[in-house]
């Protein structure tokens, strides 16, 4: 039915049972190739697609050896968990490559009736699943900074760029004058606000960054940011990694360089994760409360499935947490 349209089977289902928005060009075509084929849909498959599933999709663009290697999610799936599970949902874990990929999924998962609602990782700018998963009527979340105007509900702190401006003046009281920042993809929203708040912090300072380095994310690619920034002639004296695991990782790169943490080289990571509790030294981070911003979104989604749950709190905002890998800055021999 969906080839002989030319459509998705999304569209032929939303067509047929009268949700979505569809353009009235396509909910002709959609009727004309009904017609034509003699088709009807099984009233069992559409009662079970109508049914409650109590299940949540929890989609992630991440290689697999990027998810496993990083523990953010381990947390933010805690989070999900612990709202999700004592009401009887479970949570529906993909990994996608791309874009397409993620909103094919999206489309095939509301066509099997396999998801009650999704929570969206990663915002970016012109972010096209919010609109997409409100034309396909399936409820979602999207985990980012506070948005009005957003078509699904945003969840996460507010004053997205305060644990790094606190970072930055940390490090900036500690004497530190040559800084430099390891970001990831540009095109994530929270890319783009922590490394404005990181440039905007040192500009008040009347600072310019050492440089500032993107990444996937990856152990390979902190690893060589990490290398190219200890190559340069007026290396930093601080980094900031845009997470935890990519800050570990470049500890790890400046002590196999023969630098010491933080005598040498002083370091900040961000989201504030167990392991950098664990990890001598400890890790100097910024605490973007995974656990409770997943807990709020997982309240969220199950109130947009209609569910009666208390409303979710989120007031607090990314802090700093001080350990031992920030130190004064390095005299000049």
């Amino acid at each position: 039915m969906a080839a002989a349209a030319g459509v998705s089977t999304a569209t032929v289902s939303q067509t047929v049972n009268g949700t979505g928005r569809i353009t009235e060009a396509t909910r002709r075509r959609v009727l004309d190739a009904v017609a034509e084929l003699g088709w009807s849909p099984s009233a069992s498959a559409t009662a079970l697609r109508r049914a409650r599933t109590r299940t949540i999709a929890l989609v992630v663009r991440r290689a697999t050896d990027v998810l496993g290697a990083d523990p953010h999610f381990g947390e933010l799936i805690t989070g999900l968990e612990g709202e999700l599970a004592p009401r009887g949902y479970g949570l529906l874990l993909h990994l996608v490559a791309d874009m397409a990929q993620e909103s094919a999924l999206y489309e095939r998962l509301v066509a099997e009736g396999r998801v009650d609602g999704a929570v969206l990782t990663d915002a970016r700018a012109d972010d096209p699943r919010p609109p997409l998963l409100r034309g396909l009527g399936l409820p979602a979340v999207l985990l980012s900074a506070p948005d009005p105007a957003s078509p699904v509900v945003n969840v996460g702190l507010g004053q997205q760029g305060a644990g790094v401006r606190e970072a930055v003046a940390h490090l900036l009281e500690l004497g530190h004058r040559r800084i430099a920042c390891v970001t990831g993809p540009a095109e994530l929203t929270h890319t783009r606000l922590r490394r404005a708040a990181f440039e905007d912090a040192l500009a008040d300072a009347g600072v310019r960054p050492v440089a500032v380095r993107e990444t996937d994310f990856t152990e390979a690619a902190a690893v060589a940011a990490t290398e190219e920034l200890l190559a340069l002639a007026d290396r930093p004296t601080a980094v900031v990694y845009s997470n935890d695991s990519m800050a570990v990782c470049g500890i790890g790169t400046a002590q196999r360089a023969g630098l010491r943490v933080p005598r040498d080289l002083s370091v900040v990571g961000y989201d504030n994760l167990p392991l950098g509790r664990w990890m001598y030294p400890r890790l100097t981070t910024v605490d973007q409360q995974v656990q409770a911003v997943g807990a709020a979104a997982a309240r969220a989604l199950l109130a947009e499935c209609g569910e009666d749950v208390p409303a979710p709190v989120l007031d607090g905002r990314p802090r700093l947490v001080v350990r031992e890998t920030t130190g004064p800055a390095p005299t000049a021999p």
